[in-house]
């Protein structure tokens, strides 16, 4: 077992939403606050890079490479973590780079990581030519390995700790690099686990089940996949009603790739759920200021 570092301010709160609940028709409704988790702005992925940061520093690495798109929140949250430790960041993100640099992109560079940008590479391609040449330690997209999984094993046991009849409750979260559900479904079980894919991967289930090998069979995960719209950088007409109920509701922000995309399914009914629900709120303020139209 992988001795996580010391990254982020635990356990997140918990917190009631009875105002969205009625809104819902759900008998109750809770946050977990992991935008709360204390460093660079906060996020799920901090979870995951204190596993990730642990295996980097335990094979000497002083400087390591991931990759993300342009607004990646896993990309800011890399650039803090490196930076809190002591350690050199590239940032291998996606496209061309922007005219003016917005949201993410800003704390990108304040934390002092370097940016790369793919053009029309492929990011996997540019990111192991960056890797080679630096010899860096390579993080994966979104941070998540079998490894970092554990990050949310860890939020699941709070979850337990913080309410203790957890055992009736629901936990719906945001999928994408598949990490944060994996670690939820592995300590709670897949039924009690509602994955919504944001489009960041082209098989959610199969990248989930991958990384539960022999824990779960792939067709017992909970996967929604109607608030995907016309892929992972798209923001939708649902995305920003679920973003101005919240907001309007309980005065908590969501982002418009990922918690945004959840809401809307949980929003739509597009899965069936129970009437106690724990909402894994992920992060990813800061991409809201690089979505203009929102």
């Amino acid at each position: 077992m992988i001795t996580p570092v010391p990254l982020g301010t635990w356990p997140t709160p918990l917190e009631a939403a009875p105002r969205l609940a009625a809104r819902l028709g759900l008998a109750e409704l809770w946050f977990k606050r992991d935008d709360l988790t204390g460093l660079g702005a906060g996020g799920n992925k901090i979870r995951k890079l204190r596993y990730a940061c642990a295996q980097a520093i335990a094979a000497g690495a002083t400087t390591v490479v991931t990759s993300g798109a342009p607004q990646s929140n896993h990309a800011r949250l890399t650039a803090a973590a490196t930076a809190r430790l002591g350690l050199s960041c590239v940032l291998v993100l996606a496209g061309p780079p922007p005219e003016s640099p917005r949201g993410n992109l800003l704390l990108d560079r304040l934390a002092g990581a370097e940016i790369v940008w793919t053009g029309d590479r492929p990011p996997a391609e540019v990111v192991a030519v960056e890797a080679e040449r630096r010899s860096a330690y390579v993080i994966p997209f979104g941070g998540t390995s079998p490894a970092s999984v554990q990050g949310y094993v860890d939020c699941a046991r709070e979850l337990r700790a913080q309410l203790p009849t957890v055992d009736g409750v629901e936990v719906v979260t945001a999928l994408g690099s598949g990490g944060t559900m994996a670690g939820l479904v592995r300590e709670l079980g897949p039924q009690r686990v509602i994955g919504v894919d944001v489009g960041a991967v082209p098989d959610p289930r199969a990248t989930v089940a991958g990384l539960l090998v022999g824990e779960v069979e792939p067709e017992a995960l909970r996967i929604d996949g109607t608030q995907v719209g016309a892929g992972y950088r798209t923001f939708t007409d649902a995305v920003r009603a679920a973003l101005e109920l919240t907001a309007r509701t309980e005065g908590v922000f969501l982002d418009p790739t990922y918690t945004g995309r959840a809401m809307a399914a949980l929003l739509a009914g597009s899965f069936p759920r129970g009437e106690r629900v724990v909402f894994l709120h992920s992060g990813g303020l800061p991409g809201l200021f690089g979505h203009p139209e929102v």
